[in-house]
Order: structure tokens, then C-alpha cells, then sequence
């Protein structure tokens, strides 16, 4: 990177440092932008923007785009204007989509044709709809195409995106990160890999999400490489697109390596010119048939989304780990506040004191976590003590490294997206037949979680189905993959759902279950020959679910 880049503290500084350069900066499709027509770009629409933001409201746009080049180049007008992103996700339906474009006071909506239906019906007030694809927003920016990226009105500490990750009180919640944290992390990671201007980012990983910025966007605009774009994810392009486009960087979440993987392999796979792919969850298994097959190394690395806690693979690191425990990082038992004893593994990798050893990973040192958006009690709450709470499950062997084991509170993650339990109860509590419900997760075979619901009442297998299909705010990911049917729901003391009981049950319990195979609509029922295809090679036994070093099964409290 050069000496601007490596000094710049803003987002701003590293867009407006792209004019006059007319090396290639991004490539979708049939089209290159180059750098200097990037900066362009952005200074167009940073000073539209400027004009359309109404005075004295909060500088914030949501964006309800897929991987267009729209999406980085209002990335990049945000920071020129000193505005924030709110990413939006389109599997968010109804009302639930509402709230997240509300709650984030966005002055702005900038969205595309493909995805109006998911607005019609909403009420959105003060809300400035721009549709990117159309005549009107071409009109809309022309007076403004002589516009120059300035950006002296950015500061380190300016809040630059809103990206939504899920809790478990229901709501998503919007952790900010700021453009200094933002340019830093990028920073970080491009000396990490050694990353440089030569490299080209294939970026196919939704841009809503926070991980596609920091971890493939950012490192890119700090070191002047080129970004492959790719509308959305598709696996059986994977291969080509890298080729197409020279990538020789990627991000991904697991279940996109396991997509990959499952396409027919070629004698020619490994001849390719990407040289690292970084990410979460694939799994050990995953990762090291992909390096077999592509001769790639896959990096996995851990990060809090709200960026307070960190986890860095190194060479070393045993299979299973994420990475070494670094000054600050202790695992803690939650209920005591008292650091969780060294875990103790046998000969096969099978964790042997789990009850002890998993506790919840807390960075006792100094934290980036910026906050949420307008949620203290969210924010008090991950900075119980002083101290940054995780929310999520670890285990610390005796070598210092750190193993994940799962997440402490109803989160459930499907497809590399977190989802709230209570936002899918709500939904189900619909159901004609619902006297009570109660979602949770179980493991998926690859990674992740699968969404199974327990309902107390009666229960039929089609009409089900069609009641799902008429929820208009049932994202795409919520759908429940197992359902328990109940005659009583099970319940403490205190009358409330026993949630860890109907949990550690999982799908092998007396009660009847019936499930959705993967690629139907309707629900059979789950019998003994399912259960091979429902858990997959690394199925839990029954009782406590067992760690292993060679992909670790996901363990909740």
C-alpha cells in the first residue's frame, strides 16, 4: 500500500485517494470501473446525498441493494459526506423489514427494481426512495457527475455503517462501526495476508452484512486492488468468475465452501490464480477438501460482529481451533464470573471436562465496540464489568488455543446469517393449530444451525406448509427445518418454556417429529432412515453434545 493509504485514518481519505488513478477498481459483469471513476462516482452521489438529507436529521442511508456496483459506490459517498450505512437485508420481510429501515432512521432508501415488491404495502415516512436502475435516478444524479471526492469534512471517529446482527430479545440490533475502525481493520488485515495492489477481491458475499466490507471491501481500498463483484452468490460460477477475473483473494461464511464443494469437480479445478480464501465456519473438513481440490488455503478466523473480540488463525494452530487466546481473551463461566479450567482432550479429539472447560469468551482488554444503535440495554449488557462479553461459547485447551463451542443465548445461525428465536415464535404462534411454541437450534451436519420448532396443539404436515408459504414477513432463512408436535409443552418452575430441555432432545425424542428435506416445500414424517440424512456424519450423541478438534459441533449451556 502506499504512503497515503497507510496513513489514511478515514474512509473518505482512501476513496478520494483514487482519483486520477485509472488502474482498474472494480469489475462486474461485462464492466470495469477504474479507480479515479470509483472516487467519481462517489463524489456524485456524496453530494447529492448532501442535498437530499434533511437538516437536522441523522446522516443515514439504508441501502436495499444486491452486490451492484451501487452498493460500493454509495459506500463510498457515504464516507465522502460523513453519512452511515445501513445495510438492509432483503430476506427480511413485512414488518420486520420496516423496523430495520425505521429503527435506523434512514432519510435515505437506495434499492433496485428487483427489490420493490419486498416495499409495496410498507409504511416508510420520511423515507426518500432512490431506484438505481431507472431513468429518473440517472436524471436525478447528472447535475451533480462534476463533483470531486473531498474529504476534509470526514473524521476518524464519524459513524460509517449500521449492520444488523441478531440477539436474542428478537430484534436485530445495528452495531456501528466508525470510519477510523473501519480503515484500520482494513489496515490490519491487508498486512495480515499480504495483500497489495496486484491483487484482485472476489467479492460474492452479500455487502449488507458487515463481514463483505471489512474483511473483502476495506483491505481492497487500502491497498488500491481491484473487486470482482458478484450479484449474488452462486456456486456453480464460483470457478469462473475467478478465472474471468483474476481473483486471487475471497471471503466466505461455510455454507458457501460447502456449496462450492458440491459442484462436479474438474481434473483442471486446481488451476486457478487464487492464493487464499478467508472466513468462518467451513469446518476442518471443508477446508482441507478445498485446498485439496483447489489447491487454495482457506484462512478461518473468529471476530465478534460488533468487532469486540478477535481471534487470529496462525500457523500452528491445531486442527479445530480458531486460533491462539491473546492478551485479554479469557473464557469465563458466565454464572460465576470466574475464568473456565484448561479443556482436556483424549486421544480422538473428544473434549473430556466440556461442563467445566466451555464458558463464554470475554476480552478483558481494550475493545473496538463502538455500540449499538439507540439499544443501552443491548450495549450495557455486552459491557457487563467493563469487560466485552461475547455472547459466544469457547474453550481454551491447555496450549492457549481457542476452540468454538456455540452461542449462550437463543441465537441460531442458518446460512451464515444469525436469527432471533422469538421473531420465528411470533411468526408460528400463527398457526390455527398453535397452542404454544417454541423455536430453537440444532446442529446443522456442515456448520451452523437448523431452525426446529416445537408446537404444543395438533398439527397438520400441509396446511403447515401453506401457512408458512402466506407469512409475509418469514425470511427465506426462518423457515423450520424439524418440527416436534406436543401434547403439553414442557415448562420450569417459574411456568416458563424449558427450552434447554426440548434443546438437548434435539429431533430424537418420543414425542412425533416430522421435517422438511433439504430442497422441498412439505413436511414428512421423521423416521430412522431420515436421521442418517438429518445429522450428518459428525451426529451428537445422545446427552451432552461432545467438542472435537476435527469440526467442532456447536454446544449451547
Amino acid at each position: 500500500m502506499d504512503s497515503r493509504a497507510a496513513s489514511a485514518g478515514t474512509v473518505a481519505e482512501l476513496i478520494a485517494g483514487g482519483w486520477g488513478d485509472h488502474r482498474p477498481g472494480l469489475r462486474y459483469e461485462d464492466r470495469v470501473l477504474t479507480r479515479h471513476e470509483l472516487a467519481s462516482g462517489a463524489a456524485a452521489r456524496a453530494a447529492l446525498l448532501s442535498d437530499l438529507l434533511p437538516t437536522g436529521a441523522e446522516p443515514h442511508l439504508g441501502a436495499l441493494l444486491d452486490n451492484t456496483p451501487e452498493f460500493p459506490l454509495w459506500l463510498g459517498a457515504a464516507a465522502l459526506a460523513g453519512a452511515a450505512v445501513a445495510g438492509v437485508n432483503p430476506t427480511r420481510r413485512g414488518a420486520e423489514l420496516a423496523r430495520d429501515i425505521l429503527h435506523t432512521e434512514c432519510r435515505v432508501l437506495v434499492t433496485e427494481r428487483a427489490h420493490l415488491p419486498l416495499l409495496r404495502g410498507l409504511d416508510l415516512p420520511g423515507v426518500r426512495l432512490l431506484v438505481t436502475d431507472t431513468a429518473d435516478y440517472a436524471d436525478l444524479l447528472s447535475p451533480y457527475t462534476d463533483a470531486r471526492p473531498d474529504p476534509s469534512r470526514a473524521t476518524p471517529s464519524d459513524r460509517f455503517l449500521l449492520y444488523f446482527t441478531s440477539g436474542s430479545t428478537g430484534a436485530p440490533k445495528a452495531a456501528l462501526c466508525s470510519q477510523g475502525r473501519l480503515a484500520a481493520a482494513g489496515r490490519s488485515l491487508a498486512g495480515q495476508f499480504s495483500l497489495g495492489p496486484d491483487d484482485v477481491h472476489y467479492l460474492c458475499m452479500p455487502l449488507f452484512h458487515g463481514n463483505a466490507v471489512i474483511a473483502d471491501w476495506a483491505p481492497a481500498l487500502v491497498t488500491g486492488a481491484a473487486v470482482a463483484l458478484r450479484r449474488r452468490f452462486s456456486a456453480s460460477r464460483f470457478l469462473p468468475d475467478v478465472r474471468r477475473y483474476g481473483a486471487t483473494y475471497f471471503t466466505y461464511v461455510g455454507r458457501a465452501i460447502q456449496y462450492v464443494l458440491a459442484t462436479a469437480p474438474h481434473p483442471g479445478d486446481r488451476d486457478n490464480p487464487l492464493r487464499l480464501g478467508f472466513g468462518t465456519e467451513a469446518g476442518a473438513v471443508d477446508a482441507a477438501a478445498f485446498e485439496r481440490r483447489f489447491g487454495v488455503r482457506l484462512v478461518e478466523g473468529y471476530g465478534s460482529s460488533e468487532g469486540g473480540a478477535a481471534v487470529q488463525w496462525s500457523p500452528g494452530t491445531p486442527a479445530g481451533a480458531v486460533g491462539r487466546a491473546t492478551p485479554g481473551l479469557v473464557v469465563l463461566d458466565p454464572a460465576t464470573g470466574r475464568e473456565c479450567p484448561p479443556a482436556r482432550f483424549d486421544a480422538a479429539g473428544r473434549l473430556l471436562n466440556g461442563e467445566e472447560a466451555i464458558g463464554e469468551l470475554v476480552n478483558q482488554g481494550p475493545s473496538p465496540f463502538e455500540g449499538y444503535w439507540r439499544n443501552p440495554a443491548a450495549e450495557a449488557e455486552r459491557r457487563k464489568g467493563g469487560w466485552y462479553w461475547t455472547g459466544d461459547l469457547f474453550c481454551r485447551d491447555t496450549d492457549g488455543y481457542l476452540h468454538f463451542a456455540g452461542r449462550t443465548d437463543d441465537r441460531l445461525r442458518v446460512d451464515g446469517e444469525n436469527l432471533a428465536a422469538a421473531m420465528i415464535e411470533n411468526i408460528l404462534a400463527r398457526y390455527e393449530g398453535a397452542a404454544a411454541v417454541c423455536v430453537y437450534a440444532v446442529p446443522d451436519p456442515v456448520t451452523g444451525d437448523q431452525v426446529m420448532a416445537t408446537i404444543a396443539g395438533s398439527f397438520d404436515p400441509l396446511s403447515f406448509a401453506e401457512f408458512l408459504l402466506a407469512q409475509p414477513d418469514l425470511g427465506t432463512k426462518m423457515t423450520p427445518r424439524f418440527v416436534r408436535v406436543t401434547d403439553r409443552m414442557p415448562v420450569t418452575a417459574t411456568n416458563k418454556i424449558h427450552r434447554a430441555s426440548l434443546r438437548g432432545e434435539g429431533f430424537r425424542c418420543a414425542d412425533p417429529v416430522w421435517w422438511r428435506p433439504p430442497g422441498k416445500a412439505t413436511y414428512r414424517r421423521l423416521t430412522g432412515e431420515d436421521l442418517e440424512h438429518a445429522e450428518g456424519p459428525l451426529a451428537p450423541t445422545r446427552g451432552p453434545s461432545p467438542v472435537r478438534r476435527q469440526g467442532l459441533e456447536p454446544r449451547t449451556r
